[in-house]
């Protein structure tokens, strides 16, 4: 046990990025001493630019496919460009991100005998056949195809986390992130809320494909940080994998036309082909989470719409 007056110290990987810069924000309200770290591949400064300079604040370039020597508490692995279009850049890196990233946080975690939380994410189901999905479904994934490096990776990753608490005693936490959204998303990183807001803001066609019916839920990124941050402080004997995400479901279609509500856009709708191995349903079974954590996500797509569509407004200056 720490003393009272000790701060508590906890390394976030992919700090500075869209969950991360969110997550180093609520470790700080709860009084810990954090450590962001990031190789600024898809994070940004300006995401962690207001919390430089707080005395329990520190940020570090580093890339996790190398090894990191330093003494934390309790480690969250979030470090993963999590896009298509980052992801796809730089299929190589990102495999290597997931996989030696993971045996390096790993160690670390060993070493200090750290409890760590990975981040995995729904694309461990590929294109499902069950739904929703529960935690016991094996997924439906192409290992060949253009988002492997990305879903192959983080099914690895997980494989290792296992691994590692079955061979090592190891103190794991595993949650399957599905789609989030909100503040500090990349305006050009091709997800769908993030593309279709720009697209309104800046009156250009709003891009469906297929036809439109295809679905996800859409999770508001405050809800999502609560359920990373219940999870880290569970029992020793919660592992998970643990489903977050919010269980509505909504098709593209219906997600076009509230964006357009919400930002008073004449945006068209454009219909382009389906993207290769795109999941054509996505939605959590979050029973687990609900029973173990006593998580659900509070927050109404509309209303979480309306803050992400303000920072938008702000930041593109639109």
């Amino acid at each position: 046990m720490k003393s009272a007056n000790v701060l508590e110290k906890v390394l976030v990987t992919g700090g500075a990025g869209f969950l991360g810069s969110h997550l180093c924000e609520r470790l700080l309200k709860t009084g810990a001493d954090v450590l962001c770290v990031d190789n600024f591949f898809t994070g940004s400064k300006a995401n962690i630019a207001h919390l430089i300079g707080k005395p329990t604040f520190e940020l570090m370039r580093h890339d996790v496919t190398f090894p990191l020597y330093v003494e934390v508490d309790k480690i969250f692995n979030l470090a993963c460009p999590a896009s298509p279009v980052h992801y796809q850049y730089d299929p190589v890196q990102t495999a290597k991100t997931s996989v030696n990233g993971a045996i390096n946080m790993l160690g670390l975690a060993k070493r200090l005998k750290a409890r760590i939380l990975q981040a995995s994410t729904s694309e461990i189901y590929g294109d499902p056949e069950m739904h929703p999905q529960t935690e016991g479904y094996w997924g439906r994934v192409n290992p060949v195809g253009i988002r492997s490096c990305y879903d192959e990776g983080k099914r690895c990753a997980e494989t290792l986390f296992f691994d590692y608490w079955r061979q090592h005693n190891l103190n794991i936490k595993v949650i399957r992130i599905f789609n989030t959204y909100g503040p500090r998303m990349h305006p050009d990183d091709g997800r769908v809320v993030s593309n279709f807001i720009v697209q309104a803001l800046r009156g250009v066609d709003i891009t469906l494909y297929g036809d439109g019916e295809q679905t996800r839920s859409f999770c508001y990124v405050d809800d999502l940080i609560e359920g990373m941050m219940a999870m880290m402080q569970s029992r020793d004997e919660i592992t998970g994998p643990i489903n977050m995400g919010n269980p509505t479901e909504f098709t593209m279609r219906e997600l076009a036309e509230l964006t357009l509500k919400l930002t008073g856009s004449k945006s068209k709708l454009s219909f382009l082909p389906l993207p290769s191995d795109d999941p054509r349903r996505r939605k959590p079974d979050i029973t687990v989470a609900r029973e173990q954590l006593g998580w659900s996500p509070k927050v109404s797509l509309e209303d979480g719409l309306k803050e992400t569509v303000r920072y938008f407004r702000h930041t593109l200056d639109l």
